[in-house]
């Protein structure tokens, strides 16, 4: 029976009162502090632009690295900070020189939107993105390592792994999963969109060699605010989307400036990591992820069908499979949840994965166990 360590008022947060919000895992949700901390960055820039961009963003920026590698682990000089988590990824690629013939691997639980990248940077070089099947549902790590394993061949050049898969919510074992890649001569992107805020992290240790993460969802920073982690032995030859000053001065000179944008939402990101501190922290993971666990095995059994995968692959999103028949296309998921805010007022994620629809629930602080149960009654089980 879930019982929460962790007490925070919904009035926290900026989210309209009369939604039953169970998709903190699309785009976040912002706090009032962390708005406000925003909003007074926002007013120091503006009182004198001229010399906050010149004089007092540089350092800013690095304070804040350092701010998130103590947060995440590692060193704030290994550390730049960019838009969200597919600018990570599309950097990555277009640094990369691929031969013909050479193989990027992903599997199908990956976000589309870096499937779309790692094509068109296979397409520019002749390469070929080969994708690995990883069943679903999921009860154990050694199905996603096998999976993942049985299609490394020699022309794998770079493997790009979820941390936490965005369609299926499952957490990858993706210390092991380095390992194998990089054992077989691999390079490994990690998307971890998902990671920051959701699971404890130590980046470092996970032998990846580019780590791209999200502040702007289970760490509830603003919007437009992300990083992107580098071995150090892989920084020289990486470079920016957009070229700028920095160019050939090094890593983050590089990264920092690419030219004049609102910088504010990175500024931001401390006082989003103090508040999390300060309803929790590794509690208050703990108590969304145990929040999770319980309220997809809730769905599961009221629906008569069943989760996405076991706790031990669950972090504070689940995946629960709709007690639905027919067509299970992405056009019907829309519809679905479109259908579901409107009638329901409940917000919540719906996907077509492995031939079913399935929901995606998300649990946050402000989140309590009768938001799952309304979302319960609004499907009836199969008979």
């Amino acid at each position: 029976m879930f019982q929460s360590c962790v007490s925070v008022s919904r009035d926290e947060w900026l989210l309209d009162p009369e939604i039953t919000f169970l998709n903190h895992g699309s785009y976040g949700a912002l706090p009032r502090i962390v708005s406000a901390e925003q909003d007074r960055w926002r007013r120091r820039m503006e009182w004198h632009p001229a010399d906050f961009m010149t004089h007092e963003l540089p350092q800013a920026i690095r304070d804040v690295t350092s701010r998130l590698a103590t947060f995440v682990g590692g060193h704030g000089k290994n550390f730049v900070l960019i838009e969200n988590a597919t600018v990570g990824c599309n950097t990555v690629l277009s640094s990369l020189i691929f031969s013909a013939d050479d193989e990027i691997l992903l599997t199908d639980h990956g976000y589309p939107a870096i499937r779309n990248a790692a094509e068109h940077a296979a397409l520019r070089a002749g390469a070929r993105v080969v994708e690995v099947s990883v069943p679903f549902p999921v009860s154990d790590p050694s199905q996603v390592i096998e999976a993942v394993g049985s299609k490394l061949g020699s022309r794998t050049r770079l493997v790009i792994l979820d941390h936490v898969t965005s369609p299926t919510a499952i957490i990858f074992p993706v210390r092991e999963l380095s390992s194998l890649c990089r054992a077989a001569g691999a390079r490994v992107l990690i998307d971890g969109a998902h990671g920051p805020g959701m699971l404890s992290l130590d980046i470092p240790s996970i032998g990846a060699d580019w780590y791209v993460g999200n502040c702007h969802k289970w760490l509830m920073a603003p919007k437009g605010s992300a990083f992107l982690w580098v071995n150090p032995a892989r920084q020289v030859d990486l470079h920016p989307l957009v070229i700028s000053h920095g160019y050939g001065r090094g890593f983050a000179a590089e990264f920092d400036w690419t030219g004049t944008r609102d910088p504010t939402a990175w500024l931001a990101v401390p006082a989003a990591i103090d508040f999390h501190n300060q309803i929790g922290g590794p509690s208050l993971r703990e108590r969304n992820a145990q929040l999770a666990r319980e309220s997809a095995t809730l769905l599961a059994t009221h629906w008569k069908t069943e989760r996405g995968s076991a706790d031990l692959l669950t972090g504070s999103m689940a995946a629960v499979r709709l007690p639905l028949r027919g067509v299970a296309s992405p056009e019907r998921a829309q519809e679905l949840r479109a259908q579901l805010f409107e009638v329901q007022r409940i917000e919540v994620a719906i996907t077509a994965f492995a031939r079913s629809l399935w929901t995606r629930i998300s649990a946050q602080a402000y989140n309590e166990p009768a938001d799952y149960e309304r979302l319960a009654q609004a499907f009836q089980p199969l008979t």
